[in-house]
């Protein structure tokens, strides 16, 4: 194998920087995924770990590098059990990239085209909404599936809905590829209160709850400002512009 240096009694080839170029790069990745969370602190003693079992091994302290690869095991799993909720986040955002989407691409343009309309519509009279698409999970084990609709999506079951004096306007729908499966659901709530320097208002924290937990995008409009806000894994996008929306939803459901 093609030597390019050394670094005193060890020989560094190729590979070998291939190797650490991938696995800082995938260090990297996940620091900045996590940078915001306690979940952090125990990834950099984890690669701390990684580092001096590398070195044990390279000078041949053979107990020591037993030992620090016990203590690794036991730290990787204790890192998964507490930190759930940040890797399942991490796993989210790895299902959202687009070389991943596109084996996974549904048409949704009527649906959308409808749901937009919808929304400007009530973003303009300042009526609140949550609208949750549903994408490769199922969402019963994580909200209230509330009143079964089972209906085609249209703009003006959207709005009948969401209209104030409706006995379903309180909660969410749910929108599985044309369908509008139910209404009035209850989402987990975020232990999230504040983002941003702004209060999060309940339907907020609502979107905000179910994209940290699942794979769902959430759109939301503020009955207070009538702004428009999407919620996707794990984090909230705040005051799309409308004439940005409609592309911006396409790009991210089809």
């Amino acid at each position: 194998m093609l030597e390019l240096f050394k670094i005193g009694f060890i020989n560094v080839t190729l590979i070998d920087l291939i190797d650490f170029v991938l696995l800082f790069a995938l260090f990297y990745w996940l620091y900045k995924l996590l940078k915001d969370t306690v979940a952090v602190q125990i990834l950099f003693v984890l690669v701390l770990l990684i580092l001096m079992t590398f070195v044990s091994e390279l000078i041949n302290l053979r107990s020591i590098g037993w030992l620090l690869k016990a203590v690794m095991s036991v730290w990787l799993l204790a890192f998964i059990i507490l930190f759930q909720p940040e890797l399942r986040r991490v796993l989210l955002r790895l299902s959202n990239l687009p070389i991943l989407r596109f084996f996974l691409r549904t048409n949704l343009t009527q649906t959308i085209d409808e749901v937009i309309s919808a929304v400007k519509e009530m973003s303009e009279n300042h009526i609140g909404a949550l609208i949750v698409f549903v994408r490769s999970q199922n969402l019963e084990m994580n909200i209230d599936t509330g009143v079964p609709i089972g209906a085609n999506v249209s703009r003006e079951l959207i709005l009948s809905i969401f209209n104030p004096k409706s006995p379903l306007h309180d909660g969410a729908i749910l929108i599985d590829e044309s369908t509008i499966l139910y209404a009035k659901c209850i989402l987990p709530l975020s232990t999230v209160t504040k983002l941003d320097g702004r209060l999060l208002g309940t339907r907020h924290r609502a979107a905000l709850g179910l994209a940290e937990q699942t794979d769902a995008l959430v759109l939301i409009v503020s009955e207070e400002t009538g702004g428009i806000s999407i919620a996707e894994a794990g984090r909230l996008e705040f005051n799309i512009p409308k004439n940005k929306i409609e592309h911006l939803l396409k790009e991210k459901l089809s």
